[in-house]
């Protein structure tokens, strides 16, 4: 694997990814982000360092490593060094956000394809029930419904199997990637749509009835939700998965319930002065809960993202509503003296966790970087953040002995703390792939050089 030079001076791949075999922990040329001033040339440099980065480095630890050509779809669990763990049950979420990646990337890697397919393959096959309809939550690795868990659905695994088949579509105009969509889509609607409340009940079970109740011992959902209870993390993705299918098959039904959702979520979930709320009951009543920097500046990019999809870019009630949200995080979740959000914290107080997450710093890098192309022109602040945010990804969230990113690292960067591995069924490359597609694409459009 051999990575092309970055044309930033004193900032190759190879010289932030490798020094024989050696972390390189701290950085010395951590001035090099920070120094530049955002003008064209920065844009080009940037665009280019971050598309070569991505291309040379993070896609080769990962494919075609995770792909499984015994089973279909992909493996999901590999160690700090990026060899094979004990495999898990296969995870819709994890399966979807890999095929997802595979498509998106394949206009820069078109060796990808062929996996987002064969992902796609196993979404509509393994991961399918063909009894029921719509998609389980895990298969075993023999591509059997998990009986212990009786087959149960989550809203959130649902909607990335259409977000991941609008993509293998968008990147192969294979029919049997809009197929598979709107029948997620349509089955989805018809059975967890909250049609007195808005937005979507998220516990399934295998015929898509609600679960107001645990089914079993624990009152925790899949994804960590209590069960009878709404999520902003599901709302955000389902928000996110409806504007990429209005961009293929934009049909009245998906477009009234992507216009639901983002008022949703801009005037119902979002507080003064910023700050959004986590969990909540049927009826949006919120539940007393930490700050999530990360999933609030995620929502911040997904709301700018379904204006976009809906023709209203421009919309100031948007704008100001994803703007307030960064904001916010920089005020209480942002790390003024290392760079990066920190993990959680408080609405109005100091944060209760002060590491670093991998997936939260991709997210912030995308919602900085949307903030300054949108209002770069009236504040530096969200210049300055981004060229810290990238300063301490490269410092320190990435592997520069094997790598891939860290899942947790401390504030400082200095230390790598709990879960080493490098990919679980939860820690996938669609964070962190996604901010560094979408950082090129930002940085090209600013350059003024769409395309390189």
């Amino acid at each position: 694997m051999k990575p092309r030079p970055s044309s930033l001076p004193g900032l190759s791949v190879r010289s932030l990814m490798r020094s024989a075999g050696r972390a390189l922990r701290p950085r010395s040329d951590a001035i090099a982000f920070r120094a530049l001033p955002p003008d064209a040339a920065s844009y080009q440099r940037l665009a280019d360092h971050l598309e070569g980065y991505l291309r040379d480095d993070f896609l080769t630890c990962w494919y075609p490593r995770a792909v499984d050509t015994e089973r279909g779809g992909f493996h999901q669990d590999f160690a700090e060094d990026w060899s094979p763990r004990p495999p898990s049950d296969r995870m819709i979420v994890a399966q979807a956000r890999h095929t997802w990646v595979c498509a998106r990337a394949a206009e820069l890697m078109p060796e990808l394809a062929p996996h987002a397919l064969g992902g796609l393959e196993y979404l509509a096959g393994p991961m399918w029930d063909q009894e029921h309809a719509g998609p389980y939550f895990f298969v075993g690795l023999d591509g059997r419904a998990d009986t212990e868990r009786g087959g149960e659905k989550h809203t959130c695994g649902v909607v990335f199997s259409i977000f991941a088949a609008v993509a293998v579509f968008e990147a192969t105009h294979d029919p049997r990637a809009l197929d598979l969509a709107r029948r997620a889509f349509e089955w989805l609607d018809r059975v967890a749509h909250d049609g007195d409340n808005g937005g979507y009940f998220e516990a399934l079970a295998r015929d898509g009835s609600p679960l107001h109740e645990a089914p079993q011992a624990g009152w925790h959902d899949e994804i960590g939700t209590p069960y009878g209870f709404k999520s902003l993390n599901t709302h955000i993705h389902v928000l996110e998965a409806l504007a990429a299918l209005h961009r293929v098959d934009p049909g009245p039904l998906v477009r009234a319930r992507l216009e639901e959702l983002l008022t949703l979520i801009r005037d119902r979930l979002i507080v003064e002065p910023g700050a959004l709320n986590f969990y909540f009951t049927h009826d949006w009543r919120a539940l007393p809960m930490h700050n999530s920097f990360g999933h609030d500046v995620e929502a911040a990019y997904l709301l700018i993202d379904a204006c976009d999809t809906l023709g209203r870019g421009d919309d100031p009630e948007t704008q100001r509503a994803a703007r307030a949200v960064v904001d916010h995080a920089l005020d209480w979740g942002w790390d003024r003296k290392n760079g990066g959000l920190w993990y959680a914290g408080q609405a109005l107080g100091p944060p209760l966790d002060r590491s670093k997450s991998w997936w939260v710093q991709a997210e912030g890098l995308n919602a900085l970087l949307h903030m300054h192309e949108h209002h770069g022109h009236e504040s530096d602040r969200y210049w300055t953040a981004v060229l810290a945010q990238l300063d301490f990804i490269f410092a320190h969230q990435i592997d520069a002995r094997h790598g891939g990113w860290f899942a947790r690292v401390s504030e400082d960067g200095r230390e790598v703390l709990f879960g080493r591995e490098k990919a679980t069924a939860w820690k996938t490359p669609y964070h962190d792939g996604r901010a560094l597609m979408n950082a090129v694409a930002i940085f090209r459009r600013l350059s003024g050089s769409p395309k390189r």
